[in-house]
């Protein structure tokens, strides 16, 4: 169902792709937006279990799509190193290809807003986190793309630095 890479030497391992998601702190969603036009928007998240969750606004652009078509894909990138004197670039990315729904059960939402509170305000006091998510679960949903394939690829510059350190050890 899904394309194999063609350039296999910049493939990365399936736990070097969780990685770049677990490192990351935003990617980009793609959907099918309206009149059949991608839909590329970014977003923070969190990657749990094989998932990636989302908040969004209750309604615009992004539900709709979603409403309309549940496949997508997230991209995140992990490094974007420009070398002009070499005319390229040193990347490192991954993207994962799903479905994505509007998460509908009280706990699974709590779960979520939880998680991304933890990731992105964990030196917060509690208090102050608890009361955050309190106000704003009324104005909010949570999104969860299901990760159905996971890929990620680096430049061959890296690929060929990383044969160098193993050949040196």
């Amino acid at each position: 169902m899904f394309r194999e890479m063609r350039r296999k030497k910049q493939q990365l391992t399936q736990q070097q792709a969780e990685e770049i998601l677990m490192r990351g702190t935003s990617g980009v969603l793609s959907l099918c937006g309206d009149d059949g036009y991608p839909y590329g928007v970014p977003l923070s998240y969190v990657y749990r279990d094989e998932k990636l969750y989302f908040h969004s606004a209750k309604s615009g652009h992004k539900i709709d799509a979603i409403q309309n078509c549940d496949k997508a894909s997230f991209c995140v990138i992990d490094k974007d190193q420009v070398v002009p004197a070499e005319f390229t670039t040193y990347f490192r990315s991954a993207i994962a290809f799903g479905r994505i729904r509007i998460l509908s059960e009280p706990e699974e939402i709590r779960q979520s807003l939880r998680a991304l509170a933890d990731r992105y305000s964990s030196s917060e006091p509690e208090e102050s986190v608890q009361k955050e998510m309190e106000g704003g679960l009324p104005r909010l949903l949570m999104l969860c793309l299901t990760v159905e394939h996971l890929t990620g690829k680096e430049s061959i510059e890296l690929v060929q630095s990383h044969s160098r350190e193993k050949a040196s050890e």
